[in-house]
């Protein structure tokens, strides 16, 4: 099942990430479980950019469903250019997009993913809405 990511998405940051040797498997390609790393870097980083810092004794962010999908083979060496996208803010959701193409070859899409994040309050494992702070980098 392919998900396609929605015209309608608002870009907030983008990250390049070296391809390692150890990313390739035993087809001379990068691994598809690596994908989801880019991902969750480029996620990080944009997280660290607007001030977040996790703490797991108040409120954060959690990914509740991810998926990417594979449209051309990335192998080592290389740099991975991630451009992450925001949409669909809810009371205590949003949803986030990324494509990746490598640096050597812009403007072609090797991999598109997405993920699902919802704010919580970590002590008591529940949804809490928004932030209104975090509510303006993603709407």
């Amino acid at each position: 099942m392919r998900i396609e990511i929605p015209e309608q998405k608002k870009f907030i940051y983008q990250s390049s990430v070296p391809i390692r040797w150890g990313d390739m498997d035993a087809f001379n390609h990068v691994n598809n479980t690596v994908y989801f790393r880019y991902l969750e870097i480029c996620r990080l980083d944009w997280m660290r950019s607007i001030g977040y810092v996790t703490n797991l004794q108040g409120e954060g962010l959690l990914i509740v469903n991810a998926f990417c999908n594979f449209y051309r083979q990335l192998t080592y060496p290389g740099d991975v250019l991630v451009k992450m996208y925001a949409s669909d803010p809810g009371r205590t959701t949003f949803e986030t997009w990324a494509t990746m193409e490598l640096a050597s070859d812009p403007g072609v899409i090797y991999a598109a993913g997405g993920s699902t994040a919802i704010w919580v309050d970590f002590p008591s494992q529940k949804a809490r809405a928004l932030p209104d702070w975090l509510r303006t980098y993603v709407s």
